[in-house]
């Protein structure tokens, strides 16, 4: 990959420093980035990426330090300020309102009064210029997830931006969708827009960016430049060790089956839901099954009908262990030896306010935390000490507050806790979104280990890489209907990308464009 011209800096960061209350953010760190360049920032869970681009962004105010733009010292004390120097950001997670057009919404950033029919067609315009097209008047809540962050884009792009920051840009995108969005930038380093990337994937890195500067524990380790690297190295520089090898070993094949769907269709209660129509599947007994897709398409109604947060009319839709539990609540199918991790960690995977003892205590509790119906806070603290020692969860101990970890801790937490209840089935959506290297290979070894064990896994995740590493056949959910099983070894990231846009063999929304009425 060629570099762009050295030329005077577009942004320079001296000493920046941030400390909270119970920790260093940023310590002293120091950050370059050229006219038309696209640079890395790369770094554990908690390394103190999120608050340096917040700082950028003028969201965080630092203690100490220098920002330099285009070779003048400044100070950014907000985002409008930071707009009005063209830095745009893009965040992980989308700030767009489900009821309004894409206009409305782009309009609701823009400056000076709103000319809806002249940003209408500034809007595609701008978006048919980068390869990103948007229709201006779709509502947003029909938008694909793609297609939502196309919009996010688009609102930058018309700014004009001399920076773009964009955080984990390709979470949610698929494979075609990720290469489009590579040419897009591109084409904006190509036109001098300084570009700061921010990702967990390291491959995407490597093939994508220029430079890159590794963040561990707030403070700079080192910048390389990444095509000169591999994602081991690249990853050595954030976690200061090499990532354990694990063995995928081959299914029994012969395991009982733990869940079974039977044409089971739900209609939300959300205006905004998807609709599941007819979705048959299997897990059996030592093997783990993969749902791949792009973020919206009715991943979320699926893990509440499984789970039991959304009961079923027809109780043999769902069956766990053999057992009818559609209309089971949750709290029974646990009893049947089913165990959950949801996609949001905070909120439904814990309360942010109770320690982790406590968090425990909501989904472990048969673990003889309660005794004629009360608590042992004592079998409760013993229980997450396990937790913390056995998945190397770094934290204040058994009484911290869920709120206080990194992302990748309290992942590590959660996971942890649903393990040790020795599920029979075990869901897990998203298990490593968010999440750095290091968190995720543990993560992922741990569920390779349950699935030796006997345990039935089902996941679903938007990673790609992370389904064919550990996954031994996989499906795919596209507008609440679900594909046939492809064993892993058999497919490949080419036929799961295209298949995760409906246009599977057989299926009517690849055809037709629209999907059976549910019965």
């Amino acid at each position: 990959m060629s570099h762009p011209d050295q030329t005077t800096p577009r942004i320079v960061l001296k000493g920046i420093r941030k400390v909270y209350p119970s920790v260093v953010a940023n310590d002293g760190i120091d950050l370059e980035v050229l006219p038309g360049e696209i640079h890395a920032v790369v770094g554990e869970n908690g390394a103190g990426k999120s608050t340096l681009m917040k700082i950028i962004y003028g969201v965080t105010r630092p203690d100490s330090g220098q920002i330099l733009w285009e070779g003048k010292p400044l100070r950014i004390h907000n985002p409008a300020q930071a707009r009005e120097l063209g830095i745009g950001m893009v965040f992980q997670h989308f700030s767009l309102f489900e009821t309004l057009t894409v206009t409305q919404n782009v309009a609701l950033s823009m400056p000076g009064p709103f000319d809806l029919e002249g940003l209408a067609k500034r809007i595609e315009e701008v978006s048919e210029r980068y390869g990103l097209p948007v229709d201006p008047n779709r509502l947003v809540h029909d938008l694909s997830v793609g297609e939502r962050q196309r919009v996010e884009i688009t609102r930058c792009l018309l700014q004009s931006p001399r920076l773009l920051i964009l955080d984990e840009p390709t979470s949610v995108l698929t494979p075609q969708a990720v290469r489009k969005l590579f040419e897009t930038l591109r084409q904006l380093a190509s036109e001098g827009c300084s570009i700061l990337y921010i990702s967990h994937k390291l491959d995407e890195i490597q093939e994508l960016c220029h430079k890159a500067t590794v963040l561990r524990a707030g403070r700079v380790t080192g910048t390389c430049v990444p095509s000169q690297e591999t994602p081991k190295t690249i990853a050595r520089m954030m976690i200061g060790e090499d990532l354990p090898v694990f063995q995928h070993g081959e299914p029994t094949g012969d395991g009982e089956v733990r869940l079974r769907l039977e044409n089971l269709s739900l209609v939300p209660e959300d205006p905004f839901g998807v609709v599941l129509r007819n979705v048959n599947l299997e897990v059996h007994s030592g093997e783990i099954v993969g749902i791949a897709g792009v973020s919206g398409n009715g991943q979320q109604e699926l893990m509440w009908a499984i789970s039991g947060e959304e009961p079923i009319r027809e109780g043999s839709a769902v069956q766990v262990c053999g057992v009818p539990a559609g209309r089971m609540d949750s709290g029974r199918r646990r009893s049947l030896g089913l165990c959950f991790v949801p996609e949001e960690r905070l909120g439904r995977g814990a309360v942010p306010r109770l320690s982790l003892a406590e968090n425990a205590l909501l989904t472990a509790y048969r673990k003889g935390m309660l005794v004629l119906g009360l608590i042992r806070f004592g079998s409760a603290r013993r229980f997450a000490e396990e937790c913390i020692k056995r998945f190397d969860v770094k934290c204040g101990g058994p009484t911290s507050e869920a709120k206080s970890l990194s992302g990748g801790n309290l992942q590590k937490f959660i996971v942890g806790r649903e393990i040790m209840q020795n599920p029979k089935l075990l869901i897990l959506a998203q298990p490593t979104w968010g999440v750095d290297v290091g968190a995720a290979s543990f993560i992922r070894r741990q569920l390779l280990e349950l699935r030796e064990s006997g345990t039935a896994i089902l996941v679903v995740s938007e990673e790609l890489d992370e389904l064919f590493e550990i996954c031994d056949r996989l499906v795919v959910i596209a507008k609440g209907s679900l594909s046939p099983s492809k064993v892993t070894s058999e497919t490949g990231v080419e036929e799961i990308g295209v298949w995760m846009s409906g246009m599977w063999p057989g299926n009517g929304i690849g055809e037709t464009g629209e999907a059976p009425d549910v019965a």
